[in-house]
């Protein structure tokens, strides 16, 4: 299970703004990475359309998340999470984070409140990851 997430500063900057710039709705979109073990290293976030109705969650655009994994074909490069803001919440996993959770040892990545928390999917539940 992923301990821990190298992600460079100028990549939490930029969810951050994301979360920002989307409120009051959720921003939304996808960690590139290589995984390591118990590491991981994000090497780019890509913003996807939230197709989602409701302010409060996001539905990640399935054509942008299909022609990204595209793109990372032969690249040894994967997608190693997600990430979305919660802008009247706390930088955590919600229950309805929880229900659209699938993927074993995935990365979420939360904004909330100009802080940046991970977590990695893994059992059916949420538990914390480092952020170096």
């Amino acid at each position: 299970m992923i301990e821990s997430l190298i992600l460079p500063q100028h990549l939490r900057d930029q969810i951050l703004r994301e979360a920002q710039t989307a409120h009051p709705s959720e921003c939304c979109g996808l960690i590139e990475g290589i995984l390591y073990k118990e590491e991981a290293r994000g090497l780019a976030c890509h913003p996807i359309r939230n197709l989602a109705q409701a302010n409060d969650r996001f539905e990640l655009d399935p054509a942008q998340h299909i022609e990204l994994l595209k793109r990372l074909r032969g690249t040894g490069h994967e997608i190693i999470g997600c990430y979305h803001s919660h802008p009247n919440g706390r930088p955590e996993p919600s229950a309805t984070d929880l229900e659209g959770a699938s993927d074993t040892n995935f990365l979420w990545l939360i904004a909330a409140d100009k802080t940046l928390s991970a977590f990695v999917h893994s059992g059916g539940a949420f538990h914390p990851v480092r952020l170096a």
